[in-house]
Order: C-alpha cells, then structure tokens, then sequence
C-alpha cells in the first residue's frame, strides 16, 4: 500500500506504508543511531514525534521484548529507508513489521531519508503526516500541520501508579543486597534507568509525574532519580514546583535529560528549542572538571540556555563538544547534579554509566552527615 509523508513546508514523500495504516500528524525527527531501533521505538521520551532513522536498513535483528525502554511504544510513526522483514538474531521474537502493528504505529518506508533528514537540518524539526489516503488536498493538510503542537505527553507516558522494585526485578541479580531507596519521579522515564539502579543496589520507588513532593520525601528515601521525558520543559509547571521542594530537601538528586532541563527551570535557569536536537548514540560530551570525553546516547529538542544559568547557583559540568551545547549542571548548594545525556546507555555507549555510581556515593556521602 501507498503511504505519503506530508511536511509543513509543502514537500511530499511517497514510500511504502509500515505497520498501522491510520493517519498520523506529527512532529518529524531524525535519529542517528545505527541500532538500537527497538530502545528508540520503546524510549517515552518520542511521545509526540514521528522518528525517521537514518541508517537505511532497520530491522535486521528483529524484536527481543527484554530490549524495550516501556512497556509500550509511545511514538507517533516511524520513518525508513527500508524495514527488514527477517530477524537475523537468535534473540528475535517478533519481525518489527508485527510489532509496529501490534503498538499501531503507522509508517512509511522507501523514502530518501537522507533527503528528508537534510531538510530537518537546514530548515528545522518541522511538522508531518504520514497517511495512506491518495486523495489528500495538500493545502488542507499544511494548514493542519501548521496548527499542531506537542501538548500533554508527560502526562501520557508517565505512570498511573507508584510501584516499586527491587534487585531481582527488570533482569537483575536477585543476590544484591539493597543499601539505598531511590525515589524516581517519572516524567518519561527509560526501564534501564531503573535497572542501572538496582543493579548497583537500590530499592526503586517509580512516582508518577503529578506526585507531589511531600509524598515522595514522606518515603524517605536516600535519593532522588528525575527522569528523561517527552515535550517542552516549560509545559510542566506542576512538576518544576515539585522539584523546586525537592531541591530545597537537601536529599541527593541526579536528573536526566527532561530532568535536567526542569532542574534548571526550578533553580531560574531558562531553556530554548533547539533547531533539531541530538538524537543518537554517537554524541562526544566532555567533562568540564576532567577533560575526558564521553560518546553518549541523546534524545533531546531542547536544552539550557548556557547564559541563563545561575553561577552563584549552579556551574556548567558538561559540553557537547560538537556545538558547545550545555550537557551539564553541577548545582553549588546542594547534592544535586545533572545531565543532559543518558548515561543508562540503551541503546548507545556505556561510557557515562559511571556517572550512576557518583550518585550511589553522593547518598552514602549525605547518609554519613546525618
């Protein structure tokens, strides 16, 4: 079946219609990894987008459900040059064709995407549809596309309910013994940031994002986890209140990404959109205080203006070395670090992953001041 993808600039894509046909408006992104789809279709933080890959053959090693980032898919369509339908792997459970139908994201496949991720390059992440309708009035569909705005996915990838886990849960060691309690405030948060945790023994308590403060610290926990998440930083007023009481506890605090960003709104930092954002596993992040360089995964639109940044607050930890973005903050007057990179590394390096073990030593250093 013939599928278009639609831009608000009036260009036109015809391809190969993927996994749902329903019709689908969209902000359209690209991703730069060259595997790692399965993490990318799974990764909450997409809620609202449409992802075109740029690797031209995506599928190859089919679908292994323990590789998922969410219990479901929560991105809007995906974009390829061509989708494998055999899984080379003795890992594959499913060929991504069935999965893309199964969650009902709809697709389109046989495009250029190295003209399409061009376009998003020079003119800017843009809106998109995809559809399976021959008859579309384009005019109609450019005045659709130029209304649409990412709205409320926090809200939709968040969960519903506290619920905890211990080692032995989400493919860990049950013999690690617990020594911390992690409180994780889930405004999009990625399973292996949960699972990087456990593994280094903590008991995890997920929260939804609505939760307020007071009940997160009524269960005293060692630390706090702020999570990556979809959408712009700004629209969550509510959260950035919470995380104003949080910060203001003194309890230990890592945030990632969307995290990151709202930490810096809560401390009277300002963030922008970005042109396209860096979505991919191959970003080079380099260490302020130590000069090392990391390659990291990174799956963001927005970032922290480095000049709104409070110094008496708050000094830049890291850069991306390729544009002088922040990555960053390193907060002054209390435990609280945080980064715009994700150092649970899935899918992409494991060269930050350490940064989960400064976490475990900013609880024991706080637990050893009380």
């Amino acid at each position: 079946m013939k599928a278009y993808l639609i831009l608000e600039d009036g260009t036109v894509f015809s391809g190969k219609s993927i996994g749902s046909t329903r019709e689908v408006i969209s902000e359209i992104v690209f991703n730069t990894s060259m595997t790692g789809y399965l993490e990318v279709l799974t990764d909450p933080s997409y809620a609202g987008q449409a992802v075109t890959m740029t690797y031209p053959l995506i599928g190859n090693y089919g679908i292994c459900r323990k590789d998922m980032e969410s219990k479901q898919s929560s991105v809007d369509g995906f974009i390829v040059r061509e989708l494998s339908r055999l899984g080379s792997n003795f890992r594959d459970e499913q060929s991504i064709q069935d999965f893309l139908v199964e969650q009902n994201i709809p697709g389109i496949e046989g495009i250029d995407t190295r003209a399409l991720t061009k376009i998003l390059r020079e003119k800017g992440t843009m809106n998109g549809m995809i559809t399976t309708n021959e008859n579309y009035e384009l005019d109609d569909v450019i005045g659709r596309l130029k209304q649409y705005r990412v709205l409320g996915v926090v809200n939709k990838v968040t969960v519903k309910q506290p619920v905890t886990y211990v080692p032995g849960q989400i493919d860990t060691d049950s013999s690690i013994p617990v020594t911390k309690k992690v409180a994780i405030l889930d405004v999009g948060t990625k399973l292996n940031i949960a699972r990087s945790l456990l593994a280094r023994g903590c008991e995890v308590t997920v929260y939804p994002a609505g939760t307020e403060a007071e009940v997160i610290l009524e269960g005293d926990p060692d630390g706090i986890m702020i999570t990556n998440g979809p959408g712009d930083p700004k629209e969550c007023t509510e959260v950035i209140e919470t995380i104003k009481q949080i910060y203001e506890s003194g309890i230990p605090v890592f945030a990632i990404c969307l995290g990151h960003q709202l930490m810096a709104l809560a401390n009277g930092a300002d963030t922008e959109k970005m042109k396209y954002g860096h979505r991919g596993a191959n970003h080079p992040v380099k260490d302020l205080e130590t000069g090392r360089v990391y390659i990291s995964s990174q799956n963001h639109g927005y970032v922290v203006k480095a000049d709104t940044v409070p110094r008496q607050k708050a000094d830049i930890s890291f850069v991306n070395v390729n544009d002088g973005t922040v990555e960053g903050l390193k907060y002054k007057e209390k435990p609280v670090f945080t980064v715009q990179f994700h150092p649970e590394a899935c899918a992409g390096p494991r060269d930050s992953e350490v940064l989960f073990d400064r976490f475990m030593t900013y609880m024991e250093e706080n637990d050893a001041k009380k």
